[in-house]
């Protein structure tokens, strides 16, 4: 893989959170999801998330500018004989920095992050419309080996 060496990955802070929703609300599924214009709820959950120690909420930045976001969730186990996971959520780079392995860059960072922190197995889970983010993930060695379900409240 290719070593980005002008983008930085670091915890994202609060001042980052509307960069953050602006790179979640720029695609068709996003769109339909997320309100760029009220940060209030938002900047709860950042709250949330960057009080919990097993969340980590890291952004990529190029040049000054955040261009990239994941989060990253420790969840510790029984099943698999006690084994300690990671759960990656809310892959997003924006769209002009896409193809250019700076999704792949993050994606490696967070199995590095996983693995530093001693977890066995890496999971995600990506909406079954966006084919494109399925390849990629192929790509990086991930298998589509659960189906998965929700309940929204």
């Amino acid at each position: 893989m290719m070593i980005m060496t002008d983008v930085e990955i670091r915890r994202a802070t609060a001042t980052d959170v509307p960069a953050i929703v602006a790179l979640l609300a720029d695609d068709p599924l996003g769109a339909t999801r997320e309100n760029p214009d009220d940060m209030t709820e938002y900047l709860r959950a950042f709250r949330d998330i960057d009080a919990d120690p097993h969340q980590t909420l890291v952004v990529a930045e190029r040049e000054g500018e955040v261009v990239g976001t994941l989060q990253l969730t420790i969840i510790p186990g029984l099943s698999r004989q006690g084994t300690t996971r990671a759960l990656i959520e809310a892959v997003r780079v924006r769209s002009d920095q896409r193809g250019v392995g700076l999704g792949a860059h993050l994606m490696q960072w967070a199995v590095d992050e996983a693995r530093r922190r001693g977890c066995r197995m890496v999971q995600l889970t990506s909406d079954r419309s966006r084919v494109d983010a399925h390849r990629f993930y192929h790509r990086l060695g991930f298998q589509d080996t659960h189906l998965g379900f929700k309940l929204m409240l």
